[in-house]
């Protein structure tokens, strides 16, 4: 596969943590493009919207090569990395008994790479 010219999209600083999200990376990397949209369309996680715009993307960027066939692309790597905290800090909340507890806004930097299959594979 070294050979092979992969397409990549990324949505950084997404409002969603990197674990919720991972739940859906985990469903669509290996799959068929066409395959993975509609494991996306149907799945109930908010994680799902993210990742079907990305991969829509990352497949509009492989149709930009003529040479390339956009029926026989697949997901080969999708991940899902840790970003900084929402400006960079800790908000607080009201605790008990008068005391602030800390809380975090995540994000994350979603990544999705397709490529082509090879002559031997079939959709």
């Amino acid at each position: 596969m070294s050979d092979t010219i992969s397409y990549t999209a990324k949505h950084r600083f997404a409002r969603i943590t990197a674990r919720k999200a991972r739940l859906i990376a985990d469903v669509i990397r290996g799959r068929n493009c066409n395959d993975a949209l509609e494991a996306l369309e149907f799945a109930p996680q908010r994680a799902a919207v993210f990742y079907k715009k990305v991969l829509i993307s990352a497949m509009a960027n492989a149709a930009q090569d003529e040479t390339v066939n956009v029926n026989k692309l697949f997901v080969s790597k999708c991940v899902a990395d840790e970003g900084p905290m929402l400006n960079n800090r800790l908000r607080w909340r009201p605790g008990p008994q008068g005391r602030a507890m800390p809380f975090a806004k995540k994000t994350s930097h979603l990544t999705v790479c397709v490529a082509e299959s090879g002559q031997g594979e079939e959709l």
